[in-house]
């Protein structure tokens, strides 16, 4: 006979579906560094559904895709308008660092079930 133990993870659907939709940003995001548009579309699903979060474990996981977003589009186009000069290249790569750091440490946060702070 097949094993088919429920594992409760302890989480509300509430809670499930913050988390859920924090990955599907996280993720949109990280895709970005491939096609661009999906990091846009990342970071807006992120805003868009951060009052569903409200309340949940995860919901300073919000916080910090808001603030990763906005920091990272201000980053590339400083960047872009420095590139001229060579320090707009460091700051392109002090963009592309931090958004990662970022991303990564809070998609491994969230995937064991902790809240990012």
């Amino acid at each position: 006979m097949e094993n088919t133990e429920v594992i409760n993870t302890g989480l509300s659907e509430k809670d499930k579906n913050a988390k859920t939709h924090a990955i599907i940003a996280y993720a949109l995001m990280l895709l970005g560094f491939f096609t661009g548009i999906s990091f846009l579309a990342g970071g807006i699903w992120g805003i868009v559904k951060k009052s569903d979060a409200q309340g949940t474990v995860f919901a300073d996981h919000y916080d910090n895709i808001t603030k990763t977003f906005f920091v990272s589009i201000v980053l590339t186009i400083i960047g872009a308008l420095t590139a001229v000069f060579v320090i707009g290249y460091v700051v392109l790569l002090v963009a592309a660092i931090y958004t990662l750091w970022k991303l990564i440490a809070g998609l491994a946060k969230i995937t064991s079930d902790k809240s990012f702070n």
